[in-house]
């Protein structure tokens, strides 16, 4: 594929303080085959103002690669879905607009899809925390999608839409759907992608900075919200795939995984899933522990034993 189109989609909401330094970062770079949608999810703040005048006083000759769609505000997923329904790239990518990139970031992307047309190509991330900074490497997974799709879902892979750039195909002929709730919203997306995928590249290239807040200090309420968005979300997932026979569903690697984090989630922060979800308990019990999951091999074991009198 020579010079492919590549699609950016950009949810904005109160990010007035770094859409500035993003703008700077996506508008600057040498590649020219780039579309950008930003998705206004009714932010209150001067970012979608700080947007158009800078367009104005220094990119106008990118206007018309510049799409911005005004939404009421429905949350982060609901406003990449929305920015999806404009995408006209070959590929896509999702960014935040209070991270950045780095310099040359779409043309080494063009110059390995030019390669390989990978269904997923995805590169190294560098969190950007108030006093550190981190770079995450992950591993060569090509040959070996269902064990992305393992270490994404425990935290041993990034699980982020943000150091990804997808075959736009995917995304159209796939049935990939976005989530209902924020937290964990990007994993629960990125595993349908490389379950439908056929081939994914790493690029060993540096290319997007996240702004990384501190969350050490979250109170045990927004904590145990959190913790409620991230089991339902999968559960949500778990109920989409878990009819499809095992041979033929590579989400089916993470069902145990789901279900005993889901369980232990429900006991450790009192979320009273077992209620929600009538079939939780029952499935647990056929959910078989394992030392690769993000949970302790005792709270699984304790979860399995909860299950059993449920």
């Amino acid at each position: 594929m020579k010079n492919p189109l590549i699609s950016v989609v950009i949810p904005v909401y109160g990010v007035e303080k770094y859409i500035a330094e993003f703008i700077e970062t996506v508008f600057s770079q040498d590649y020219q085959n780039v579309q950008f949608i930003f998705v206004n999810d009714g932010t209150k703040d001067k970012s979608i103002e700080i947007l158009n005048a800078t367009v104005e006083s220094k990119y106008p000759h990118l206007k018309e690669r510049i799409i911005i769609v005004n939404k009421q505000n429905g949350g982060l997923p609901a406003a990449r879905k929305t920015g999806m329904e404009y995408v006209k790239g070959d590929y896509v990518c999702h960014m935040d607009p209070d991270d950045w990139i780095e310099t040359g970031s779409f043309r080494k992307m063009a110059d390995a899809i030019e390669k390989s047309e990978p269904d997923i190509l995805y590169y190294y991330m560098v969190k950007e925390y108030p006093d550190r900074k981190s770079i995450k490497k992950d591993r060569d997974y090509a040959g070996d999608i269902q064990r992305y799709i393992k270490d994404m879902f425990n935290h041993r892979a990034l699980g982020s839409l943000c150091n990804k750039c997808v075959k736009t195909s995917i995304y159209r002929n796939c049935d990939i759907t976005f989530p209902k709730y924020n937290y964990a919203e990007d994993c629960y997306v990125t595993s349908q992608l490389a379950a439908a995928a056929e081939s994914v590249t790493l690029m060993k290239e540096v290319v997007y900075h996240y702004r990384k807040s501190n969350s050490g200090s979250l109170s045990h309420q927004k904590r145990q919200g959190r913790k409620r968005e991230y089991a339902m979300n999968f559960l949500e997932l778990y109920e989409k795939y878990r009819d499809i026979p095992r041979e033929n569903n590579p989400i089916s690697c993470i069902f145990d995984d789901i279900l005993l984090k889901a369980g232990w989630f429900s006991i450790a922060f009192r979320l009273n899933l077992f209620a929600s979800y009538p079939y939780l308990a029952k499935d647990i019990r056929r959910a078989r522990p394992s030392f690769s999951i993000e949970v302790p091999i005792l709270a699984q074991l304790l979860v399995k034993a909860y299950a059993l009198f449920r």
